[in-house]
């Protein structure tokens, strides 16, 4: 199969962890033996440190959200048995308490490689937050998914 299909289908799975709200799913993307984390606003994180806080964040992060993730990919690049691929992540977070939605939409870089069984998994993620771009007036449009939704159901 190709790698760039694979590596897309990988990160179906993230999706789709989040929005089951899967602590386990959402890890097993990311490598076994640790990755480093450069997330936005946390200090670095190196292999199974990383791999526990991350947990941690995703149980909490489930624990009072649901939540539902869209990728946006940029682009993917296979180099061999490592590959990178970079873009956006938007999350909306409705609040399981009730309660207004929360919208977050980050840049993201990260670092794939294929282990001896063929897998594909997380070595390294970095992610900011990303901020809206403004053209001579005219800003740019996120959450373009929810936009669609309202105008089909109208």
């Amino acid at each position: 199969m190709d790698d760039t299909y694979l590596i897309n289908m990988a990160k179906s799975e993230i999706r789709e962890a989040y929005e089951a709200g899967d602590v386990d799913r959402l890890a097993s993307v990311f490598s076994p033996n640790g990755f480093t984390d450069m997330s936005e606003g946390e200090p670095n994180k190196y292999g199974p440190e990383a791999i526990a806080s991350f947990r941690d964040q995703g149980a909490r992060l489930f624990q009072e959200y649901s939540v539902k993730m869209t990728p946006i990919i940029n682009r993917i690049v296979v180099t061999g048995n490592t590959a990178y691929d970079y873009g956006w992540h938007e999350f909306t977070l409705n609040p399981k308490n009730g309660g207004d939605s929360i919208r977050k939409r980050q840049r993201y870089f990260e670092v794939w490689n294929r282990d001896a069984a063929g897998n594909w998994t997380i070595s390294l993620f970095i992610n900011n937050a990303d901020v809206p771009e403004e053209l001579n007036g005219v800003a740019s449009h996120w959450f373009l998914s929810e936009e669609s939704q309202v105008a089909a159901a109208t």
